[in-house]
């Protein structure tokens, strides 16, 4: 249990401070001038609350819980190999990182996850809280996928922590609304998926969305046919959100879960 502790200590305090850091260059050098703004922020962060509250709570295990389950009784692929340890931390992480590409990329191929998932591209703005803004049970699903994954593979906990601890930073950096230099973007989205790498993601133009699914490692997107470099229209005339919820200014929370059960 103390472990668990420690393991939630770190990643609370490596959320905190990368929120605030986002927030700080967000205000400072802005990439765009939002249409909705910060008053987003009460229903999203609302939200990563809610979801934290509810998921600790449904599954206490978690992730990295499952790892050290794994561990303690010999599970998974790595645990049965004599694998240098380094190169099996390394293969880990990457192998995490691929299992959540490929399992973005179902959610929007699936209809019944699309329904819970399309809640994160709904957002008619695209800023830091938006990389936190994810249905309870997409959350859920994904914990799931997560947990199985790093159960077969008999991951290391500390390679589980580096990996949930990294795709929880980044996906709050590359959903930044903030300006980097082109030739340092240009650069950077070779190792780290970037802002204006992401952003294309959430156009409303469906063959935009359907591309860079990365969070944490742009290679999957470039191996794997999904990369596209700029959005047609531009960074700063590319329409955010999804089509039918344009109109959809005032998003609270209660709006947010409610969103996959409604009518389409």
């Amino acid at each position: 249990m103390g472990i668990l502790t420690n393991e939630a200590a770190v990643r609370l305090g490596a959320f905190a401070g990368m929120l605030a850091l986002m927030a700080a260059w967000e205000a400072l050098a802005p990439r765009r001038t939002l249409r909705v703004g910060r008053r987003r922020w009460s229903a999203n962060l609302a939200l990563t609350l809610f979801n934290t509250a509810i998921l600790r709570f449904a599954v206490p295990l978690g992730t990295y819980g499952a790892a050290e389950f794994a561990a303690e009784r010999g599970w998974g692929l790595f645990n049965v190999t004599n694998a240098p340890a380094a190169l099996e931390f390394v293969a880990a992480i990457l192998l995490m990182d691929l299992v959540v590409y490929l399992q973005h990329r179902l959610f929007h191929v699936v209809p019944l996850l699309w329904r819970f998932h399309k809640v994160h591209h709904a957002d008619n703005d695209f800023d830091v809280t938006t990389g936190l803004r994810f249905h309870t049970v997409s959350m859920a699903l994904s914990m799931g996928v997560k947990m199985t994954a790093a159960v077969l593979l008999g991951a290391s906990p500390l390679a589980i922590l580096v990996s949930e601890t990294a795709l929880n930073l980044t996906a709050m950096f590359n959903h930044a609304n903030i300006r980097i230099p082109v030739a340092v973007d240009r650069v950077l989205r070779w190792f780290v998926v970037t802002p204006d790498m992401h952003r294309v993601h959430h156009s409303v133009e469906s063959g935009e969305m359907n591309k860079n699914f990365g969070f944490n490692f742009p290679w999957w997107d470039r191996m794997l046919g999904t990369y596209r470099d700029q959005p047609a229209a531009g960074h700063q005339a590319e329409t955010i959100g999804l089509h039918q919820h344009q109109a959809d200014s005032n998003q609270g929370l209660i709006w947010i879960l409610a969103l996959p059960f409604r009518r389409r």
